[in-house]
């Protein structure tokens, strides 16, 4: 006998491959119950002999639903969804196939002008959906596998300069602000930013951990702080929980106050993710070795030189650090015209946690 009672509902205990598993059958109705576990037992021997009973009016979007519910997608999922569901959403996906993907592009490309690697991330991110229903035994197979993206042109790295700089900070509201800052001096990546926790933050000895790493490799290193940041953590110092907050909650997603900020600052496009290759190449400027940056960046692609850069010490990081902030003075002072006895003052210290010329009150109200 494997029904029994808990309450008033009978659940179903039973073992696949050694494993006890444990099912309510969501009724107090006895007979209805033992129907309810034979379809069980129907379940886990077509998991055992990897037969999946395919939905065939299953359509993209139920498939995408089910996939946000229990698959934890992240941010990039949902925002690529938002392309893909227009298109895709009332298919069946049994009829998917790689034509629909070239259809997709000519209708996403007719709908405004956007690049082929824009197309790439949506297609990209059904693929990876497909894959996942295949694993969940939702469907025997991934009608996308092998699917040829659109070759991708390389565009030139964007370079914030100093002046584009003070601009957006002051255009940018308080909590976004405090984000850019500690991206343009710590080439955190938004995620790691956004997942920074208080509790691996040593304000003593000016350094903070970065714990949420895209990369395995990265996990773990220290990254000592420029003296702005360090004033604007001081600032907002709390004993526990997400460093960056908004109305003293976490937020995950700053698209919506990024673009604000650059609209009212009116500069060009430039991405969230540039303010992480602009720190590399001001510590390029500065004369910054390439192990190192790689170090404080938490760079993996598997090279002999990125293998090692976990075993940076410290103090070259905070010489980097230091060469850094003397770099950036300079070149502020260079855009004065100062003195070299001004520039050598000016490196000595740095500018206030909010950046270039803050203006106050600038800083908006818009949610992230």
């Amino acid at each position: 006998m494997s029904l029994f009672k808990r309450g008033e509902v009978w659940w179903s205990y039973r073992y696949i491959h050694g494993v006890r598993q444990q099912q309510s059958t969501g009724t107090t109705n006895r007979r209805q119950a033992e129907t309810v576990e034979q379809k069980f037992k129907l379940e886990d021997n077509a998991r055992r002999h990897q037969l999946v009973e395919f939905d065939s009016n299953l359509t993209v979007a139920a498939l995408i639903a089910r996939f946000i519910a229990d698959a934890e997608p992240k941010p990039h999922h949902l925002f690529q969804i938002h392309a893909l569901l227009p298109f895709f959403g009332d298919v069946a996906v049994m009829r998917l196939h790689k034509g629909m993907a070239r259809e997709f592009r000519q209708y996403r490309h007719k709908q405004k002008t956007i690049k082929d690697s824009t197309v790439n991330r949506a297609l990209s991110v059904l693929r990876h959906i497909l894959y996942w229903a295949v694993d969940e035994l939702i469907i025997p197979a991934n009608p996308l596998t092998r699917l040829k993206l659109a070759p991708e042109r390389r565009d030139k790295r964007k370079v914030i300069s100093l002046e584009e700089e003070g601009k957006l900070l002051v255009a940018a509201s308080d909590y976004l602000r405090r984000v850019i800052v500690t991206a343009l001096d710590t080439g955190m990546r938004r995620g790691e930013l956004l997942g920074q926790d208080w509790r691996d933050v040593d304000l003593s000895r000016k350094v903070l951990a970065v714990t949420k790493s895209k990369t395995v490799q990265g996990e773990g290193r220290e990254i000592p702080l420029t003296h702005r940041v360090y004033q604007l953590l001081l600032e907002i110092r709390k004993d526990g929980g997400a460093v960056f907050t908004y109305k003293d909650a976490p937020f995950s997603n700053i698209r919506k106050g990024w673009l604000g900020a650059l609209k009212r600052a009116s500069l060009r496009h430039i991405r969230f993710h540039d303010t992480r290759h602009t720190f590399n190449t001001r510590l390029m400027e500065a004369g910054v070795m390439q192990e190192v940056r790689m170090a404080l960046m938490g760079h993996s692609s598997g090279s002999r030189v990125n293998s090692i850069y976990t075993h940076i010490e410290l103090p070259i990081k905070r010489e980097a650090i230091q060469k850094l902030e003397t770099w950036v003075a300079t070149q502020k002072q260079n855009a004065k015209g100062g003195t070299v006895e001004d520039r050598e003052n000016e490196s000595v210290s740095e500018v206030s946690p909010d950046g270039l010329a803050a203006r106050s009150g600038s800083s908006g109200t818009s949610a992230p």
